[in-house]
Order: C-alpha cells, then sequence, then structure tokens
C-alpha cells in the first residue's frame, strides 16, 4: 500500500468541511460531483480511485456513476500524470499556422509521444483538439495556463523556463509516481465494450481511424454495410453491438490473412 492510499483517509478528513461546502450549494448533492473530483484532484494530482469511492458514498451516487462520469472529463486524470502537463492544440487555425511542426519539436525535445509522460515525472505530454484561442497559433496549455504564438524555435524556450522555475506556472501536486503513460484501458477488449482507443496505438495521434486502427474500420463497416444487428435498439443493445464488432474484427483479420 502506497502512502498516498494509506493516508487518504487523512485528506478526506481535511477536505471534510469544503466538501459539505459544495454540496450545500445545489439542490441536489450529487450535483457536486464535478468540483468535489476538481478538489480532490488538485490535492492528489489526480483522481484516485480511492477519491471516486468517497466521493459515491459522500453523494449517495454508486462506483459505476462517479466513474463514468470522471471518465467522460479529459481535464480529470485517472492516473499520475507530470508536474507540468503540456497540452499543444491540433485545431484547424493552429494546424494551419504550423502545430504539426510545433508538435514534432516537442516530441523529439521530451523524447515521448502523445498521452505519455517524462521518465522523470516532471512533463506529461497532450495533442488536443481546438483550445479556443485561434487568434494566436500556434497555442498551448501548460496546466490550463495558456501560451500563443508558438514556434518549433520556442519549444525550447519554453521547457527551459518550466525546468528553471521562471514559467510562472505553479507545479501541480503529485502524490504518486506517474507511469509512462496515463491513458487508461478497460479490461475488456473493444469486442467487450472497451473505449474507443482515441490517441493510442495508432500510425498517427492526429489521424486516428486510418491504417491501423480496427475502431476507425469497424465504423466504416457500420456505414456501408448498414448492419441491422448494428442499428438495433435494446436494453442489451451493448451485448448485441459487441457480438456484431466481434463478427468486424474476425472478418478482417481473415482478410488481412488472405493477403
Amino acid at each position: 500500500m502506497s502512502d498516498r492510499v494509506r493516508n487518504f483517509p487523512l485528506l478526506a478528513a481535511e477536505l471534510m468541511p469544503q466538501c459539505e461546502a459544495l454540496a450545500a450549494q445545489y439542490e441536489e448533492r450529487r450535483s457536486a460531483l464535478l468540483p468535489l473530483m476538481h478538489l480532490f484532484q488538485s490535492r492528489e494530482g489526480f483522481v484516485s480511485p480511492e477519491a471516486m469511492r468517497f466521493a459515491a458514498g459522500f453523494l449517495d451516487l454508486t462506483p459505476a456513476v462517479v466513474e463514468s462520469t470522471v471518465s467522460f472529463y479529459t481535464l480529470f486524470y485517472r492516473k499520475p500524470v507530470g508536474r507540468y502537463v503540456l497540452q499543444v492544440c491540433r485545431g484547424l487555425s493552429c494546424t494551419l499556422g504550423g502545430a504539426e511542426d510545433v508538435m514534432a519539436a516537442f516530441r523529439e525535445k521530451l523524447g515521448i509521444g502523445n498521452l505519455q509522460t517524462t521518465d522523470d515525472g516532471l512533463f506529461s505530454y497532450e495533442e488536443v483538439e481546438c483550445l479556443a484561442s485561434c487568434d494566436r497559433p500556434t497555442c498551448m496549455q501548460v496546466n490550463l495556463e495558456f501560451l500563443y504564438d508558438l514556434t518549433p524555435q520556442t519549444v525550447d524556450g519554453v521547457l527551459a523556463a518550466i525546468r528553471g522555475g521562471t514559467s510562472g506556472v505553479a507545479p501541480l501536486p503529485q502524490t504518486e509516481r506517474p507511469g509512462k503513460t496515463w491513458a487508461v484501458r478497460q479490461d475488456t477488449e473493444v469486442s467487450e465494450g472497451e473505449k474507443m482507443p482515441g490517441d493510442t496505438g495508432v500510425p498517427d495521434p492526429n489521424n486516428a481511424g486510418g491504417l491501423g486502427d480496427r475502431t476507425g474500420l469497424i465504423a466504416l463497416d457500420r456505414i456501408v454495410n448498414d448492419d441491422a444487428a448494428l442499428l438495433g435498439r435494446s436494453r442489451e443493445r451493448t451485448v448485441r453491438d459487441a457480438s456484431a464488432i466481434d463478427a468486424v474484427i474476425r472478418e478482417e483479420d481473415r482478410a488481412h490473412a488472405g493477403h
């Protein structure tokens, strides 16, 4: 058991007055879930399993409801991240403004890819959708603080300022050493209901759904073949979808084996 897990009851007791104050702001206690999770992430550096279990009990929710809500929002980290989360915009305006070269420079200088953390635990790197600063591309956020007008030549300066403590951006708490990635894999494969891989496990994280991404091929099969089994609705929809998706994967494997 890690020190963080061992000390969680003390943290929960310390934050209890703030939790009660948050819950009191809403007509329904469950509405306090998001600010509650932000509160615990601000202290632990990520939304831990212990924090989610606490929130479920405190707000009278099921653990499944809490986890499904937390997993929906990209600004909640369900695994430890670096002290500085670097999020480079890959939206249209930034792409036209040179984001591809900026992202390539970050990957080269950090020695990591998208959704990965440096070995020293200092930086986590992510390529994100539009950050809504289209007038000053390429933009990024460092722990949600904006930087603008980035070029490949400015990347070294950004990293040096953070390492030297002169960036003006406060580090995130880090109660547990992060691993290589903070992406959370589910317990089962796609055919059994796992979430789409998104930016992981694809040849190009900025062009997901193409060659090498089975999820993209499955989506294409749905459009082209209009498979009734995939379009049917029932309370057991996920089970029926799982069977149909599995059939698509097997057919894809047979096609590749025949080449």
